[in-house]
């Protein structure tokens, strides 16, 4: 029972990947903080840093399976240390481009590639940690946690980096990062283990507690073949609805610093205090989101719980996009997105649960398979926006982003919630199904 637990080690466990989290974001969205001095140094177009931006989403989205396969295989704790390690490096290399090659812009483009290859990893392996330390019940509040990191660290970056910029240049900003990322890996390898069995301070009821509510039993539980993933309407109808997702949530991380000071014609300062607003919205509703969750799933069933609030997130994301492009105030505005944020990641948490709970030891695989998606539609936002915003106007660009957070949510009406993807695993029943 819950209440006999003594130890509270997957929590603290849940609290580093959170940190991990916050640390990748702060090594990502620091370009589009130091984008425009880059693009002033280097004479390049929104467009070309567009390609920039574009190229590290698809180095993320092209190694989300892999590295999902290698988390599965090798276990979380390994696989995410590499992986902070590698990205910290490729953070640093980002600063040592020189303005005299003839095509900085490729060599930037590759670099971020290959940025986002070492990403890819951290959620598809966070995944896999749920699945082997959290019961079914908890894992609403425990993905929210560690995507509350995404807020955190996106949020803390503008000011960071624009402190750093102004007083130091923009070079400065990614020694930081890069420093900051080694070592936070560093500690997550001496601290983490990847079952509970195999770490010294977890308690036997805390243990007994986690065996009785996980979904994989053990590191090699439950591994299911590529045929049967690819077959089943709920990884199709969750990749689909991440991709709509993923192309929401870029602009905030790719452009919306940009546009707050380009286009709503705020100041460096002004624009790094507002363009932190969504991410703290996020911050804050991606844990609330998770616990409505958790709370719903458990008095009314997962379909309520999980694919629920979910619909509701991504409906509500589509209003305030919608009217927050249309408020003439450039304050109001940022505000009113802002809420289109988080509104967004009350939904997030749902994702990542639900493919741990149909996934059992296939989970970082699934779910890799499905960030994919996600990180498709970023990649697709990074260069389709600025296209879009150049011919139509920045409100239609938002605007469109709508549209498809009207489609997320449609494809969560396809899942269920309940069906394993191994015939052989047994999901234990919702408390509220009946």
């Amino acid at each position: 029972m819950a209440e006999h637990v003594e130890s509270r080690v997957r929590w603290f466990l849940v609290f580093g990947l959170f940190i991990l989290s916050a640390v990748a974001y702060l090594d990502r969205v620091n370009i589009s903080i130091a984008g425009s001095s880059i693009a002033a140094e280097y004479h390049l177009s929104n467009v070309q840093l567009g390609w920039i931006f574009s190229a590290f989403l698809v180095g993320y989205a092209l190694f989300q399976t892999p590295g999902g396969w290698l988390a599965d295989r090798l276990g979380p704790r390994r696989v995410l240390t590499a992986g902070v390690l590698w990205w910290g490096i490729f953070t640093a290399l980002t600063t040592v481009v020189s303005t005299k090659i003839a095509f900085a812009v490729l060599l930037f483009a590759a670099v971020r590639f290959l940025l986002g290859a070492g990403e890819a990893i951290i959620y598809p392996a966070s995944n896999q940690f749920v699945s082997r330390w959290i019961p079914s019940a908890e894992r609403g509040i425990a993905n929210g946690l560690i995507f509350a990191g995404v807020g955190v660290g996106a949020g803390a970056t503008p000011i960071l980096i624009t402190y750093v910029m102004i007083h130091y240049g923009w070079r400065w900003s990614f020694w930081m990062s890069a420093i900051i990322g080694l070592i936070a890996g560093t500690v997550w390898y001496f601290v983490a283990r990847d079952t509970p069995e195999e770490h010294s301070h977890v308690s036997a009821p805390e243990l007994t507690h986690i065996q009785a509510g996980r979904t994989a039993k053990s590191a090699s539980d439950g591994r299911i073949p590529w045929s049967t993933i690819f077959r089943s309407k709920e990884v199709r109808a969750v990749t689909l609805s991440y991709f709509c997702f993923g192309y929401v949530a870029w602009i905030f991380f790719s452009w919306f610093f940009i546009y707050l000071a380009k286009v709503r014609g705020l100041d460096l300062k002004v624009s790094a205090f507002y363009s932190t607003l969504p991410f703290l919205a996020m911050a804050a509703c991606s844990p609330l989101g998770g616990a409505i969750s958790d709370k719903l799933t458990k008095r009314y069933g997962k379909r309520a719980g999980r694919c629920g609030i979910a619909v509701f997130g991504l409906l509500l994301t589509a209003v305030f996009l919608a009217f927050g492009s249309q408020v003439q105030s450039a304050r109001l505005a940022s505000v009113v997105l802002a809420g289109g944020a988080g509104a967004l990641y009350l939904s997030q948490s749902s994702f990542w649960s639900v493919t741990a709970d149909i996934a059992a030891g296939s989970s970082g695989s699934v779910s890799g398979f499905m960030n994919m998606g996600n990180q498709f539609g970023g990649a697709l936002t990074a260069s389709l926006t600025p296209a879009i915003a150049s011919r139509f106007g920045w409100t239609i660009s938002f605007c469109v982003a709508a549209g498809l957070s009207v489609l997320g949510a449609a494809a969560w009406l396809l899942v269920d919630p309940e069906r394993a993807l191994a015939p052989a695993t047994k999901l234990p029943p919702s408390p509220g199904k009946t």
